[in-house]
């Protein structure tokens, strides 16, 4: 079994995956911000960041934090050589304006139609919504990335958001530490099957149905890189 810090590298490695060469990618908080940390370095990526950057790196290792340079998550990250950074108007002109190919955002819930919900759990303290909403409408493409279960167990991916939404049916792809689903007119697909998991099991802890074709691809391990 995978520690929480293995996870949420195994996810970030597979979504590293899906980007094309000359892809305008942004992170979102969370899981999505340890992306940067697998982009292949055969692929020419950019990287965008919601505050104002075009061009973010790994993380900063521990001794050359930067503050005032940070990711969605705020914390300390570096930059590309060619990075570029700007105001916060441009920045969402940039979402807003259809230039991203994809977005990756972290989620509470993922229902079958490909609608989201990540910005309040009912009753807890009011966070708002930022740019998810923004960046779920703009981008080409939206992938999330999320751990499969909450602490309790229970899927995030629903038949029907029951969360307030922060996008209706935007949704293109799901990725968790178990599988790769894509969403389809006919309703979730598996793509993907982490090692060692199964169709049956993925299907358990899923609370919609999925869609199990005949081939089925392999996630890529982390030591694969």
């Amino acid at each position: 079994m995978m520690k929480k810090q293995e996870i949420r590298e195994f996810i970030a490695k597979n979504v590293a995956e899906e980007f094309e060469d000359g892809w305008l990618v942004n992170l979102g908080a969370g899981i999505p911000t340890h992306v940067a940390n697998h982009i292949p370095d055969d692929k020419l990526v950019m990287t965008h960041v919601e505050a104002g950057l075009i061009g973010c790196g790994p993380l900063a290792e521990r001794g050359h934090y930067d503050y005032t340079l940070v990711d969605a998550s705020t914390r300390p990250t570096t930059k590309t050589y060619d990075a570029v950074c700007f105001e916060s108007p441009m920045s969402f002109g940039i979402i807003r304006g259809g230039h991203l190919d994809v977005t990756v955002l972290g989620a509470l819930q993922v229902d079958q139609y490909g609608s989201m919900a990540n910005w309040i759990i009912p009753g807890k303290s009011l966070q708002g919504v930022g740019g998810a909403m923004d960046l779920c409408v703009g981008a080409k493409k939206v992938i999330v990335a999320m751990e499969h279960t909450t602490k309790d167990g229970k899927s995030k991916i629903v038949k029907k958001c029951d969360m307030p939404l922060t996008c209706f049916k935007e949704v293109n792809t799901i990725i968790t530490e178990l599988a790769i689903l894509d969403v389809t007119d006919h309703g979730l697909q598996l793509r993907a099957l982490a090692p060692g998991v199964s169709a049956e099991e993925v299907q358990k802890k899923t609370e919609a149905e999925i869609i199990i074709p005949e081939t089925i691809q392999r996630m890529v391990e982390l030591q694969e890189e």
